[in-house]
């Protein structure tokens, strides 16, 4: 597969994806997408700088991280399925709203002008409070698929929810061929 794999802001999570990140990089074609924030800010997670080195360098590319570069996409059909992991609750949000005004909702935007996949690896802290309707939305909509999710911490963050990041090849898979995997509440 062709995969665009779009790494949002939600920065506790980067070690996880980036590990699928480096496993789908020996399987498939990656293109590299950063939203805004993760493509700027270094956090006690690691350097902006170092998360762009090794995303190029895995998918031997240089990665998307500008409206102007993501809007070609869609045009030049360079996807076959859109995953953005992590997906922050602000960038569901925006793909609910149908807002496009950063990196990684304009390479959604443009990716489904195509009618193809876009693959959603949740990572929010209120996944069951102002992102439960959001997360609603993109279930109903169409070319719209959920990687298998549940809380991470139900003790100390009750409305947190967290893709399992290990099926996101799982899911794009299934998302090709136009199927959602069951469950997608763990």
């Amino acid at each position: 597969m062709k995969l665009g794999f779009a790494i949002c802001g939600s920065f506790c999570n980067h070690a996880q994806v980036m590990r699928e990140y480096e496993r789908l990089s020996g399987r498939h074609e990656l293109i590299p997408i950063l939203s805004d924030n993760a493509a700027r800010f270094d956090t006690r997670f690691g350097t902006a700088e170092a998360l762009i080195e090794r995303v190029e360098t895995l998918a031997g590319r240089r990665a998307v991280k500008t409206v102007v570069e993501a809007e070609p996409l869609g045009p030049s059909n360079a996807m076959d399925v859109l995953v953005i992991a992590p997906c922050t609750g602000n960038t569901l949000a925006k793909l609910a709203a149908g807002v496009t005004d950063g990196t990684v909702t304009m390479a959604a935007k443009s990716h489904l002008r195509n009618g193809k996949p876009v693959v959603i690896a949740l990572a929010t802290n209120d996944g069951l409070s102002a992102s439960a309707a959001n997360i609603g939305a993109l279930l109903n909509r169409k070319h719209y698929y959920f990687v298998p999710f549940g809380q991470d911490d139900p003790a100390r963050k009750p409305t947190s929810l967290v893709a399992d990041f290990d099926r996101l090849e799982e899911t794009a898979e299934a998302a090709l061929a136009g199927k959602q995997i069951q469950p997608i509440l763990l």
